[in-house]
């Protein structure tokens, strides 16, 4: 290694003593590289400026300015030119690594919850530069490969279970501010984890998106569904139909129940509300039939259009009554995918609107991957060979549902 000289006059000890600690820092700092830069250069053509040897292997070319970001500061740094062979330097190696794992912390930091804007006024900070907005969400695009990746592995296990849902993430388009649509599917495989196997960007619910996502969910290989547990929305439920037709359907019971009481007067609300659930909590499918008669007896004359709501979607609240009661807790609201948008929002409400629509797949898909990882940690001791044994058995009567449901949309 060449030795390394740094020279300060008089005048330039003098500047340096009369500004701040932090500029008189970056002042040496910089002085300091360039020297670097001249013994390196010094090194590879085996001659110092103007020195004649025999050894010397090419010739100096000049110099040109080249920044570079530090934690005090942006500094400009006089880079050496060679008139043969192009001058090598290990400051800027060393500077890439460096800026590579700035931007994979910058994305982690949004990923988190961090507000892009927060981002960027840490790393002025720490760096002496700043990133737009913007360009924050443009260095997250190294997330593409591994979200896409992810979103389009095959599905190579059974899930008997299934959750399907949709929320909703303002982005720019055009010039205007609008809504786009996250579907989200999430499962429970065979050896009871929970993972989520598909999401995807829509313009929004319609009975178009939802077929072409159920049926993108079918063609990566998704197999062995014995219960789905969605809302009421007509694009899942025509999906549902058109794709797996041989699934039964369960209708959310908490979606249901405020349904059902958004059509009552609301001195009845909390009532009502407690022997919709006593209902619900019935040990068979026999008894929860005579308590929902008893409540439409009770009801009908103070509360029409609910008891009318409760009678018309009562076969597709109460699908679950066909799993062992072990698993119907679990089955019968969705719940589970609910508190995973509920996520989803939390991250992305430090972001506000984002830039585009590709940067939701990307961010969120980020968020997903993120929390499928937690899952695989997760197993529900419900979840043991019995119980799944026990879903075989009623494997018919499962069935005989999802063919009764079909009947019922084409009546």
């Amino acid at each position: 290694m060449a030795q390394i000289n740094i020279t300060l006059n008089q005048d330039e000890i003098l500047q340096l003593l009369s500004q701040n600690s932090n500029e008189a820092f970056k002042t040496l700092f910089q002085e300091s590289l360039n020297s670097v830069l001249k013994a390196e250069s010094s090194e590879q053509l085996n001659a110092e400026p103007y020195e004649r040897s025999e050894k010397r292997t090419d010739s100096r070319n000049g110099s040109r300015a080249r920044t570079l970001n530090t934690r005090i500061g942006t500094i400009v740094l006089s880079v050496p030119r060679h008139r043969n062979q192009p001058f090598k330097t290990m400051i800027f190696e060393n500077y890439s690594r460096s800026e590579a794992a700035l931007v994979s912390t910058m994305t982690e930091m949004v990923v988190n919850g961090v507000s892009t804007r927060k981002v960027s006024k840490v790393v002025e900070t720490l760096c002496g530069t700043s990133f737009s907005k913007s360009t924050v969400s443009e260095l997250c695009k190294d997330l593409d490969v591994e979200v896409n990746k992810f979103r389009k592995r095959p599905l190579t296990e059974d899930y008997p279970f299934l959750y399907v849902d949709a929320t909703y993430f303002k982005t720019r388009e055009n010039h205007r501010t609008i809504s786009k649509a996250l579907f989200v599917a999430l499962a429970i495989n065979h050896r009871g984890k929970y993972e989520i196997i598909g999401f995807d960007t829509f313009e929004k619910e319609s009975k178009d998106t939802w077929f072409l996502f159920l049926d993108s969910l079918k063609k990566r290989g998704l197999k062995g569904i014995q219960l789905v547990t969605s809302d009421s929305h007509e694009g899942i439920i025509y999906g549902l139909s058109r794709v797996f037709p041989e699934v039964p359907w369960q209708r959310c019971q908490f979606h249901f129940i405020k349904n059902i009481l958004d059509k009552t007067p609301k001195k009845y609300q909390e009532g009502l509300r407690s022997e919709l659930h006593a209902m619900f909590n019935s040990p068979d499918l026999k008894t929860a039939i005579k308590k929902r008669d008893a409540i439409i007896e009770d009801y009908c004359g103070i509360a029409p259009g609910a008891m009318e709501c409760l009678d018309k979607g009562f076969n597709d609240s109460v699908t679950v009554m066909a799993i062992p009661e072990s698993l119907r807790r679990i089955m019968r609201t969705s719940n589970h995918i609910e508190r995973l948008n509920k996520e989803l929002k939390r991250r992305s409400n430090v972001i506000g609107v984002f830039p585009n629509e590709a940067s939701i797949l990307r961010l969120m898909g980020a968020v997903l991957i993120e929390l499928n990882e937690k899952y695989e940690t997760r197993v529900s001791p419900l979840f043991y060979h019995p119980v799944i044994r026990e879903m075989e058995e009623n494997h018919e009567r499962l069935a005989k549902i999802a063919q009764e449901q079909q009947l019922a949309l084409i009546a």
